[in-house]
Protein backbone atom coordinates (compact mmCIF):
# COMPACT_ATOMS: atom_id res chain seq x y z
CA UNK A 1 0.00 0.00 0.00
CA UNK A 2 0.62 3.32 -0.89
CA UNK A 3 2.19 5.58 2.66
CA UNK A 4 2.48 9.13 3.17
CA UNK A 5 5.66 10.91 5.29
CA UNK A 6 5.05 14.68 6.84
CA UNK A 7 7.56 16.53 8.00
CA UNK A 8 5.77 19.15 10.42
CA UNK A 9 7.11 21.20 10.77
CA UNK A 10 9.58 22.19 8.60
CA UNK A 11 12.45 23.59 10.98
CA UNK A 12 15.07 25.91 10.64
CA UNK A 13 13.05 28.26 7.87
CA UNK A 14 11.32 31.44 8.95
CA UNK A 15 7.58 30.69 9.54
CA UNK A 16 5.18 27.62 9.39
CA UNK A 17 5.63 25.01 6.82
CA UNK A 18 4.81 21.03 6.74
CA UNK A 19 6.22 18.85 3.61
CA UNK A 20 4.03 15.41 2.60
CA UNK A 21 6.25 12.79 0.77
CA UNK A 22 3.80 10.05 -1.21
CA UNK A 23 5.18 6.82 -1.40
CA UNK A 24 4.48 4.26 -3.43
CA UNK A 25 4.26 0.86 -3.01
CA UNK A 26 7.96 -0.18 -3.35
CA UNK A 27 8.71 2.62 -0.93
CA UNK A 28 9.52 5.04 -3.47
CA UNK A 29 8.64 8.95 -3.50
CA UNK A 30 6.01 9.73 -6.51
CA UNK A 31 4.93 12.94 -4.86
CA UNK A 32 5.94 15.84 -2.43
CA UNK A 33 4.17 19.47 -1.14
CA UNK A 34 4.84 22.14 0.36
CA UNK A 35 2.13 23.30 2.60
CA UNK A 36 2.40 26.66 4.05
CA UNK A 37 0.09 26.52 7.00
CA UNK A 38 -0.62 30.10 7.81
CA UNK A 39 -2.27 33.11 6.47
CA UNK A 40 -1.43 36.86 7.02
CA UNK A 41 -3.64 38.76 4.21
CA UNK A 42 -2.19 42.06 4.23
CA UNK A 43 -3.45 42.78 0.55
CA UNK A 44 -7.32 42.73 2.28
CA UNK A 45 -6.26 44.27 5.46
CA UNK A 46 -4.97 47.37 3.37
CA UNK A 47 -7.81 48.37 1.98
CA UNK A 48 -9.52 51.63 3.24
CA UNK A 49 -6.24 53.23 4.39
CA UNK A 50 -4.36 56.12 3.65
CA UNK A 51 -1.82 55.65 0.92
CA UNK A 52 0.74 57.66 2.84
CA UNK A 53 0.22 54.93 6.00
CA UNK A 54 1.43 51.95 3.38
CA UNK A 55 5.13 52.03 4.33
CA UNK A 56 4.64 51.88 7.94
CA UNK A 57 1.96 49.44 7.28
CA UNK A 58 3.55 46.76 5.11
CA UNK A 59 6.80 46.59 6.78
CA UNK A 60 4.83 44.82 9.57
CA UNK A 61 4.18 42.20 7.06
CA UNK A 62 7.37 41.03 8.22
CA UNK A 63 10.01 40.74 11.12
CA UNK A 64 12.76 39.72 9.36
CA UNK A 65 13.01 41.93 6.14
CA UNK A 66 10.94 44.74 7.38
CA UNK A 67 12.89 47.31 4.84
CA UNK A 68 12.27 45.66 1.83
CA UNK A 69 8.34 45.94 2.42
CA UNK A 70 9.11 49.67 3.77
CA UNK A 71 10.55 50.51 0.30
CA UNK A 72 8.58 48.41 -2.11
CA UNK A 73 5.37 50.23 -0.56
CA UNK A 74 6.97 53.61 -0.51
CA UNK A 75 8.05 53.27 -4.00
CA UNK A 76 4.62 52.74 -5.28
CA UNK A 77 3.62 55.91 -3.11
CA UNK A 78 5.82 57.70 -4.71
CA UNK A 79 4.21 56.77 -7.72
CA UNK A 80 0.73 57.84 -6.62
CA UNK A 81 2.26 61.20 -5.53
CA UNK A 82 4.45 61.27 -9.19
CA UNK A 83 7.18 63.21 -7.89
CA UNK A 84 11.10 63.01 -8.51
CA UNK A 85 12.78 61.26 -5.30
CA UNK A 86 15.67 63.54 -4.04
CA UNK A 87 19.05 61.93 -4.78
CA UNK A 88 20.36 61.67 -1.75
CA UNK A 89 16.68 59.93 -0.23
CA UNK A 90 17.75 57.06 -3.17
CA UNK A 91 21.10 56.64 -2.01
CA UNK A 92 19.73 56.11 1.38
CA UNK A 93 17.13 53.71 0.87
CA UNK A 94 19.76 51.94 -1.45
CA UNK A 95 21.54 51.92 2.07
CA UNK A 96 19.07 50.66 4.34
CA UNK A 97 17.86 47.76 2.11
CA UNK A 98 22.05 46.71 1.81
CA UNK A 99 21.94 46.25 5.16
CA UNK A 100 18.74 44.55 5.84
CA UNK A 101 20.01 42.43 2.73
CA UNK A 102 23.14 41.34 4.75
CA UNK A 103 21.55 40.57 8.05
CA UNK A 104 19.28 38.90 6.07
CA UNK A 105 21.69 36.45 3.87
CA UNK A 106 23.82 36.03 7.28
CA UNK A 107 21.03 34.56 9.81
CA UNK A 108 20.35 32.01 6.67
CA UNK A 109 23.72 30.98 6.03
CA UNK A 110 25.23 31.28 9.31
CA UNK A 111 22.40 30.56 11.88
CA UNK A 112 19.65 28.04 9.90
CA UNK A 113 22.38 26.33 6.73
CA UNK A 114 25.78 25.88 8.27
CA UNK A 115 25.09 23.71 10.64
CA UNK A 116 24.10 21.04 7.93
CA UNK A 117 27.50 22.22 6.26
CA UNK A 118 30.26 21.91 9.65
CA UNK A 119 28.07 19.57 11.37
CA UNK A 120 26.92 17.41 8.44
CA UNK A 121 23.52 16.71 6.95
CA UNK A 122 23.22 12.94 8.78
CA UNK A 123 24.55 14.40 12.37
CA UNK A 124 22.19 14.55 15.19
CA UNK A 125 19.85 16.52 15.39
CA UNK A 126 19.91 17.59 18.98
CA UNK A 127 23.10 19.45 17.96
CA UNK A 128 22.68 20.35 14.29
CA UNK A 129 21.76 24.15 15.48
CA UNK A 130 23.62 27.07 16.01
CA UNK A 131 23.93 26.23 19.61
CA UNK A 132 25.47 23.08 18.30
CA UNK A 133 27.55 25.07 15.83
CA UNK A 134 28.37 27.76 19.42
CA UNK A 135 30.15 24.71 20.54
CA UNK A 136 31.77 22.93 17.39
CA UNK A 137 32.40 26.32 15.39
CA UNK A 138 32.75 29.04 17.52
CA UNK A 139 34.25 31.31 15.16
CA UNK A 140 31.55 30.46 12.83
CA UNK A 141 28.95 31.50 14.80
CA UNK A 142 30.74 34.69 16.15
CA UNK A 143 31.15 35.87 12.53
CA UNK A 144 27.56 35.46 11.69
CA UNK A 145 26.87 36.98 14.59
CA UNK A 146 29.02 40.31 13.74
CA UNK A 147 27.66 40.05 10.27
CA UNK A 148 24.31 40.37 11.01
CA UNK A 149 24.80 42.59 14.27
CA UNK A 150 26.19 45.04 11.61
CA UNK A 151 23.44 44.91 9.29
CA UNK A 152 21.29 45.55 11.93
CA UNK A 153 22.93 48.60 13.72
CA UNK A 154 22.96 50.47 10.35
CA UNK A 155 18.76 49.56 10.22
CA UNK A 156 18.82 51.12 13.56
CA UNK A 157 21.13 53.77 13.15
CA UNK A 158 19.37 54.87 10.20
CA UNK A 159 15.57 54.36 10.38
CA UNK A 160 15.58 54.56 14.21
CA UNK A 161 14.29 50.62 15.31
CA UNK A 162 15.80 47.69 14.21
CA UNK A 163 12.76 45.95 13.04
CA UNK A 164 9.74 47.87 11.30
CA UNK A 165 11.23 51.31 11.27
CA UNK A 166 9.27 53.79 9.59
CA UNK A 167 12.19 56.09 8.47
CA UNK A 168 11.26 55.71 4.67
CA UNK A 169 8.19 57.73 3.43
CA UNK A 170 6.44 58.13 0.42
CA UNK A 171 8.17 60.64 -1.19
CA UNK A 172 11.50 60.42 0.55
CA UNK A 173 13.09 59.67 3.70
CA UNK A 174 11.43 61.70 7.31
CA UNK A 175 15.68 62.77 7.72
CA UNK A 176 18.72 62.65 6.71
CA UNK A 177 22.05 61.34 7.12
CA UNK A 178 24.12 62.46 10.01
CA UNK A 179 27.91 62.52 9.68
CA UNK A 180 28.31 60.80 13.09
CA UNK A 181 26.37 58.05 11.65
CA UNK A 182 27.71 57.97 8.55
CA UNK A 183 31.14 57.56 10.23
CA UNK A 184 30.34 55.15 12.54
CA UNK A 185 29.47 53.05 9.95
CA UNK A 186 32.16 53.24 8.01
CA UNK A 187 34.69 52.71 10.88
CA UNK A 188 32.98 49.21 10.80
CA UNK A 189 33.33 47.87 6.96
CA UNK A 190 36.88 46.51 7.30
CA UNK A 191 36.47 44.19 9.89
CA UNK A 192 33.18 42.90 8.21
CA UNK A 193 34.35 42.83 4.73
CA UNK A 194 37.57 40.33 6.35
CA UNK A 195 34.46 38.17 7.67
CA UNK A 196 32.81 37.90 4.11
CA UNK A 197 35.68 37.48 2.02
CA UNK A 198 37.03 34.41 4.52
CA UNK A 199 33.74 32.73 4.75
CA UNK A 200 33.41 32.81 0.97
CA UNK A 201 36.59 31.41 0.41
CA UNK A 202 36.33 28.54 2.79
CA UNK A 203 32.57 27.97 1.05
CA UNK A 204 34.22 27.80 -2.15
CA UNK A 205 36.38 25.18 -1.23
CA UNK A 206 33.51 23.21 1.28
CA UNK A 207 31.57 22.73 -1.80
CA UNK A 208 33.33 20.00 -2.68
CA UNK A 209 32.06 17.79 0.20
CA UNK A 210 28.27 18.08 -1.26
CA UNK A 211 28.85 17.24 -4.46
CA UNK A 212 25.49 14.77 -4.14
CA UNK A 213 23.70 17.72 -2.81
CA UNK A 214 24.63 19.83 -5.57
CA UNK A 215 23.21 17.34 -8.29
CA UNK A 216 19.62 17.12 -6.99
CA UNK A 217 19.18 20.31 -4.47
CA UNK A 218 16.78 21.94 -6.77
CA UNK A 219 19.28 21.34 -10.01
CA UNK A 220 16.71 21.74 -13.30
CA UNK A 221 16.07 23.97 -16.09
CA UNK A 222 13.94 27.22 -15.03
CA UNK A 223 13.41 30.70 -16.00
CA UNK A 224 15.44 33.03 -13.91
CA UNK A 225 14.02 36.43 -12.87
CA UNK A 226 15.40 39.67 -11.04
CA UNK A 227 16.17 43.30 -11.41
CA UNK A 228 19.43 44.63 -13.33
CA UNK A 229 20.40 48.10 -13.72
CA UNK A 230 19.08 50.25 -16.09
CA UNK A 231 22.14 51.46 -17.65
CA UNK A 232 24.82 48.86 -17.05
CA UNK A 233 22.50 45.93 -16.47
CA UNK A 234 24.51 44.99 -13.49
CA UNK A 235 23.29 43.63 -9.67
CA UNK A 236 20.91 45.93 -8.55
CA UNK A 237 18.65 46.23 -5.41
CA UNK A 238 17.02 48.94 -4.92
CA UNK A 239 16.03 49.60 -8.48
CA UNK A 240 15.83 49.03 -12.49
CA UNK A 241 14.31 47.12 -15.05
CA UNK A 242 13.00 43.06 -14.30
CA UNK A 243 14.61 40.62 -16.84
CA UNK A 244 14.22 36.83 -17.74
CA UNK A 245 16.34 34.74 -18.74
CA UNK A 246 16.25 30.79 -19.48
CA UNK A 247 18.10 27.39 -18.29
CA UNK A 248 20.80 28.50 -21.22
CA UNK A 249 21.68 32.00 -19.73
CA UNK A 250 19.76 33.75 -22.77
CA UNK A 251 17.44 36.60 -22.39
CA UNK A 252 14.06 36.19 -22.89
CA UNK A 253 12.66 38.95 -21.44
CA UNK A 254 14.43 42.60 -20.95
CA UNK A 255 13.89 46.01 -19.82
CA UNK A 256 10.62 45.08 -18.30
CA UNK A 257 8.98 48.25 -16.69
CA UNK A 258 8.08 46.92 -13.31
CA UNK A 259 4.70 48.79 -13.79
CA UNK A 260 4.21 46.15 -16.69
CA UNK A 261 4.77 43.19 -14.27
CA UNK A 262 0.79 41.42 -14.48
CA UNK A 263 2.28 41.50 -18.59
CA UNK A 264 4.49 38.69 -17.50
CA UNK A 265 3.82 37.36 -14.46
CA UNK A 266 0.47 35.54 -13.48
CA UNK A 267 -0.33 34.38 -9.97
CA UNK A 268 -2.22 30.77 -9.34
CA UNK A 269 -3.38 28.95 -6.08
CA UNK A 270 -2.86 25.55 -5.24
CA UNK A 271 -5.37 23.87 -2.36
CA UNK A 272 -2.72 22.32 -0.51
CA UNK A 273 -0.94 26.18 0.63
CA UNK A 274 -1.74 29.23 1.14
CA UNK A 275 1.39 30.77 -0.63
CA UNK A 276 0.79 32.18 -4.33
CA UNK A 277 2.27 30.31 -7.37
CA UNK A 278 3.42 32.85 -9.50
CA UNK A 279 4.49 31.85 -12.97
CA UNK A 280 6.17 33.59 -16.11
CA UNK A 281 2.67 34.01 -18.44
CA UNK A 282 4.26 33.17 -21.56
CA UNK A 283 4.71 30.23 -20.91
CA UNK A 284 1.17 29.17 -18.83
CA UNK A 285 0.92 27.38 -15.98
CA UNK A 286 2.87 25.53 -14.52
CA UNK A 287 5.42 25.35 -17.88
CA UNK A 288 6.15 29.12 -16.55
CA UNK A 289 8.56 27.99 -13.27
CA UNK A 290 10.70 30.53 -12.29
CA UNK A 291 13.24 31.30 -9.34
CA UNK A 292 14.11 34.53 -7.87
CA UNK A 293 16.47 35.42 -5.15
CA UNK A 294 20.59 35.37 -5.35
CA UNK A 295 20.82 32.70 -7.25
CA UNK A 296 18.49 33.74 -10.11
CA UNK A 297 20.20 37.61 -9.22
CA UNK A 298 23.71 36.12 -10.18
CA UNK A 299 22.43 34.61 -13.39
CA UNK A 300 20.45 37.56 -14.84
CA UNK A 301 23.73 40.35 -14.00
CA UNK A 302 25.71 41.34 -16.17
CA UNK A 303 28.52 41.80 -13.86
CA UNK A 304 28.51 44.04 -10.42
CA UNK A 305 29.84 47.23 -9.51
CA UNK A 306 32.34 46.39 -7.01
CA UNK A 307 35.51 45.14 -7.37
CA UNK A 308 35.83 42.15 -5.06
CA UNK A 309 31.91 41.28 -5.93
CA UNK A 310 32.59 41.13 -9.58
CA UNK A 311 35.39 38.92 -9.54
CA UNK A 312 33.49 36.45 -7.88
CA UNK A 313 30.86 36.90 -9.96
CA UNK A 314 32.93 35.84 -13.15
CA UNK A 315 33.64 32.90 -11.09
CA UNK A 316 30.50 31.85 -10.37
CA UNK A 317 29.63 32.24 -13.79
CA UNK A 318 31.76 29.69 -14.91
CA UNK A 319 30.32 26.81 -12.58
CA UNK A 320 27.89 26.37 -15.99
CA UNK A 321 27.68 27.14 -19.76
CA UNK A 322 24.08 28.66 -19.47
CA UNK A 323 22.82 29.71 -16.06
CA UNK A 324 23.98 27.97 -13.11
CA UNK A 325 21.02 25.78 -12.29
CA UNK A 326 21.56 24.13 -8.69
CA UNK A 327 19.41 25.69 -6.03
CA UNK A 328 22.38 24.19 -3.45
CA UNK A 329 24.20 27.72 -4.87
CA UNK A 330 21.80 29.96 -3.61
CA UNK A 331 24.33 29.38 -0.27
CA UNK A 332 27.07 30.58 -2.76
CA UNK A 333 25.32 33.75 -4.14
CA UNK A 334 24.42 34.54 -0.79
CA UNK A 335 28.08 34.73 0.05
CA UNK A 336 28.80 36.50 -2.55
CA UNK A 337 25.85 39.31 -2.25
CA UNK A 338 26.69 39.90 1.43
CA UNK A 339 30.51 41.19 0.07
CA UNK A 340 28.87 43.11 -2.51
CA UNK A 341 26.87 44.59 0.16
CA UNK A 342 29.87 45.46 2.20
CA UNK A 343 31.84 47.01 -0.97
CA UNK A 344 28.92 48.66 -2.18
CA UNK A 345 27.46 50.42 1.53
CA UNK A 346 31.38 51.85 1.45
CA UNK A 347 30.91 53.09 -1.79
CA UNK A 348 27.35 54.80 -1.55
CA UNK A 349 28.22 56.35 2.01
CA UNK A 350 31.39 57.78 0.65
CA UNK A 351 29.10 59.43 -2.08
CA UNK A 352 29.89 63.67 -2.03
CA UNK A 353 26.34 64.26 -1.64
CA UNK A 354 25.27 61.86 0.61
CA UNK A 355 24.82 64.08 4.10
CA UNK A 356 22.56 66.67 2.02
CA UNK A 357 19.59 67.55 3.89
CA UNK A 358 17.00 67.63 1.22
CA UNK A 359 15.52 64.14 1.22
CA UNK A 360 12.00 64.54 0.40
CA UNK A 361 9.68 65.55 -2.24
CA UNK A 362 6.27 66.32 -0.87
CA UNK A 363 3.11 66.52 -3.79
CA UNK A 364 -0.51 65.31 -3.07
CA UNK A 365 -1.98 62.13 -5.07
CA UNK A 366 -1.64 62.87 -8.72
CA UNK A 367 -2.35 59.24 -9.76
CA UNK A 368 -4.85 56.50 -8.53
CA UNK A 369 -2.30 53.70 -9.09
CA UNK A 370 1.73 52.59 -8.13
CA UNK A 371 3.39 49.63 -8.36
CA UNK A 372 6.76 49.48 -6.31
CA UNK A 373 9.54 46.68 -6.85
CA UNK A 374 12.84 46.23 -5.33
CA UNK A 375 15.16 42.83 -4.31
CA UNK A 376 14.49 41.76 -1.19
CA UNK A 377 16.50 39.45 -0.02
CA UNK A 378 14.92 36.05 -1.31
CA UNK A 379 13.98 37.78 -4.27
CA UNK A 380 11.79 40.32 -6.28
CA UNK A 381 9.23 41.89 -4.38
CA UNK A 382 5.87 43.90 -6.02
CA UNK A 383 3.47 45.94 -4.15
CA UNK A 384 1.21 47.47 -6.14
CA UNK A 385 -1.97 49.68 -4.65
CA UNK A 386 -4.97 51.81 -6.04
CA UNK A 387 -6.72 54.66 -4.44
CA UNK A 388 -9.93 56.26 -4.74
CA UNK A 389 -10.32 60.54 -4.87
CA UNK A 390 -9.48 60.93 -0.70
CA UNK A 391 -6.59 59.11 -0.92
CA UNK A 392 -8.21 55.62 0.34
CA UNK A 393 -6.37 52.16 -0.50
CA UNK A 394 -8.80 50.42 -2.69
CA UNK A 395 -7.57 47.22 -3.44
CA UNK A 396 -3.93 45.66 -3.12
CA UNK A 397 -1.45 43.08 -4.45
CA UNK A 398 1.52 41.81 -3.27
CA UNK A 399 4.06 39.34 -4.74
CA UNK A 400 6.23 38.37 -2.17
CA UNK A 401 9.76 37.14 -3.41
CA UNK A 402 9.63 33.82 -1.64
CA UNK A 403 6.19 33.17 -3.27
CA UNK A 404 7.94 33.13 -6.71
CA UNK A 405 9.86 30.52 -5.69
CA UNK A 406 6.85 28.46 -4.96
CA UNK A 407 6.59 25.99 -7.77
CA UNK A 408 10.47 25.46 -7.58
CA UNK A 409 10.30 24.87 -3.76
CA UNK A 410 7.49 21.84 -4.61
CA UNK A 411 10.16 21.01 -7.39
CA UNK A 412 13.19 20.76 -5.58
CA UNK A 413 11.55 18.44 -2.80
CA UNK A 414 10.34 16.54 -4.90
CA UNK A 415 13.44 16.11 -6.71
CA UNK A 416 15.42 15.64 -3.56
CA UNK A 417 13.11 13.37 -2.05
CA UNK A 418 13.20 10.94 -4.92
CA UNK A 419 17.20 10.90 -4.53
CA UNK A 420 17.54 10.16 -0.85
CA UNK A 421 14.65 8.85 0.75
CA UNK A 422 13.78 5.17 1.12
CA UNK A 423 10.59 4.66 2.86
CA UNK A 424 11.53 1.23 3.38
CA UNK A 425 15.15 2.07 5.03
CA UNK A 426 14.04 5.08 6.64
CA UNK A 427 16.63 7.76 7.94
CA UNK A 428 16.37 11.04 9.75
CA UNK A 429 19.19 12.51 7.59
CA UNK A 430 17.06 12.13 4.24
CA UNK A 431 14.20 13.99 5.57
CA UNK A 432 16.47 16.58 6.83
CA UNK A 433 17.78 17.17 3.23
CA UNK A 434 14.34 17.59 2.22
CA UNK A 435 14.11 20.14 4.07
CA UNK A 436 17.60 21.61 3.66
CA UNK A 437 16.67 22.24 -0.27
CA UNK A 438 13.80 24.51 1.45
CA UNK A 439 16.34 26.08 3.47
CA UNK A 440 18.48 26.99 0.16
CA UNK A 441 15.78 28.95 -1.27
CA UNK A 442 15.45 30.93 2.37
CA UNK A 443 11.55 31.31 2.67
CA UNK A 444 10.13 33.76 4.80
CA UNK A 445 6.72 31.98 4.80
CA UNK A 446 5.49 34.29 7.71
CA UNK A 447 5.00 37.13 5.23
CA UNK A 448 4.70 35.53 1.68
CA UNK A 449 0.90 33.60 2.12
CA UNK A 450 -1.57 36.55 0.30
CA UNK A 451 -3.69 34.11 -1.31
CA UNK A 452 -5.76 35.86 -4.21
CA UNK A 453 -9.84 34.81 -4.78
CA UNK A 454 -11.73 31.79 -2.59
CA UNK A 455 -9.14 29.50 -2.50
CA UNK A 456 -9.84 26.08 -0.77
CA UNK A 457 -9.48 26.19 3.29
CA UNK A 458 -9.73 23.61 5.82
CA UNK A 459 -10.12 24.49 9.61
CA UNK A 460 -10.01 21.86 12.35
CA UNK A 461 -10.70 21.81 16.27
CA UNK A 462 -8.18 19.88 17.88
CA UNK A 463 -8.47 18.65 21.57
CA UNK A 464 -5.30 18.49 23.76
CA UNK A 465 -4.61 15.09 23.45
CA UNK A 466 -4.60 15.73 19.51
CA UNK A 467 -7.69 14.22 18.78
CA UNK A 468 -9.97 16.44 15.69
CA UNK A 469 -12.98 17.30 17.28
CA UNK A 470 -14.88 19.32 14.26
CA UNK A 471 -14.12 20.10 10.92
CA UNK A 472 -15.07 22.37 8.57
CA UNK A 473 -14.04 23.17 4.73
CA UNK A 474 -14.21 25.00 1.78
CA UNK A 475 -13.58 24.09 -1.77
Amino acid sequence: MSKTITISPVVRIEGHAKITLQLDEDGKVHDANLHVTQLRGFEKLAQGRPFSEMPSLMARTCGICPVAHLIAGAKACDEILAVRIPETANNLRKIINLAQILQSHALNFFHLSSPDFLLGFDSDPANRNIFGLMNSHPEMARNGIALRKFGQQIIESLGGKRIHPSWIVPGGLSHPLSQDVRDSILKDIPANLKIAEETLSWFKKEMENFKEEIKSFGNFPSIFMGLVDKETGALTFYDGYLRFVDANGKVIADKVDCKDYQKYIGESVEPFSYLKSPYYKPLGYPGGMYRVGPLARLNVADNCRTPKANQELIEFKELQRGSVLSSFYYHYARLIEILYCVERLEQLLTMPNILDEHVRSFASPNDFEGVGAAEAPRGTLFHHYKIDENGLITWANLIIASGNNNLAMNKSILQVAKVFVDGNNLKEGMLNRVEAVIRAYDPCLSCSTHAVGKMPLQISLIDPDGNTISQISRS
